[in-house]
């Protein structure tokens, strides 16, 4: 993987770091690309049962780096805004889809600056851990531009629609404490990245399979009529009931101990 972003696996629990602290983790071309690069090969690396999201130094991600994108001279805006994936996201919006697709939970750990294009990527995670100090901000309207890194599939999941109309439109600048009451962080706490691991590790000692429907139950189900969900719950719950995997977890209950699940 690129020094840009840096991932290790440890105890089936993946941790992924934005590695450029010197500019509190702004984006560059090459930011984009190794971020959506990661969040890809996970996706079928085998033993990863949960991810961790954070950002080393000071920041998670300060948005953009204006710097390195206007001496680009229009290429690095090509390269983010052209070529489309089956999914139909470009690289841009890849960066902050990429954790939304993979089908083990993702847990974004949140402190000092998540702006812009920071704060897109993190609303991609299934779970955010954000420091109550933390400063939040869909802030593209300041700089004239659209929030367009897949903000317009993340933020209505989370927010009422007034708060996102609210968030986009002024490009506010909120705490983690405000961004946990609207809806844009789990919890505010004072550790995030232990408390990011602490929830991971709990979800990398759950069924596997059963982890892996819930969180494509739950994204796919909000889309769906209700006839629709419901036979999606039973198909899901059809594949995972009687298996030796769930059998496991339930003799393991019974038994008061940890189970143990083979990696597939």
């Amino acid at each position: 993987m690129s020094d840009r972003v840096l991932v290790t696996i440890d105890q089936h629990v993946a941790h992924v770091r934005l590695n450029r602290p010197e500019k509190r983790n702004g984006l560059d071309i090459a930011m984009f690309e190794a971020l959506a690069a990661a969040g890809e090969g996970l996706r079928g690396a085998l033993g990863v049962r949960a991810v961790v999201l954070s950002g080393e130094g000071k920041a998670f991600c300060s948005g953009l780096d204006w710097q390195s994108f206007l001496a680009s001279g229009g290429e690095a805006a090509m390269r983010l805004l052209g070529e489309r994936d089956a999914g139909g996201a470009n690289l841009a919006q890849r960066v902050a889809r990429v954790w939304v697709d993979l089908p083990v939970p993702v847990v974004a750990a949140v402190h000092g600056a998540a702006l812009g294009g920071g704060l897109q990527i993190a609303l991609g995670a299934d779970l955010r851990y954000v420091h109550p100090e933390a400063q939040l901000s869909i802030m593209e309207v300041r700089y004239g531009l659209v929030p367009d890194m897949g903000l317009s599939t993340l933020l209505p999941r989370l927010v009422r629609d007034d708060v996102a109309r609210e968030l986009a439109l002024t490009g506010r600048v909120i705490s983690g404490l405000e961004g946990a009451r609207v809806g844009l962080a789990t919890r505010a706490c004072d550790d995030p990245l232990a408390e990011a691991f602490e929830t991971a590790r709990a979800i990398a000692g759950r069924s596997p399979s059963a982890v892996r429907a819930i969180k494509r139950l739950l994204a796919e189900a909000p889309r769906l009529d209700v006839a629709a969900a419901l036979r999606l719950e039973t198909e899901l719950q059809q594949r995972v009931m009687g298996t030796p995997e769930q059998m496991e977890a339930v003799q393991a209950v019974f038994e008061k101990r940890n189970p143990t699940f083979e990696d597939r």
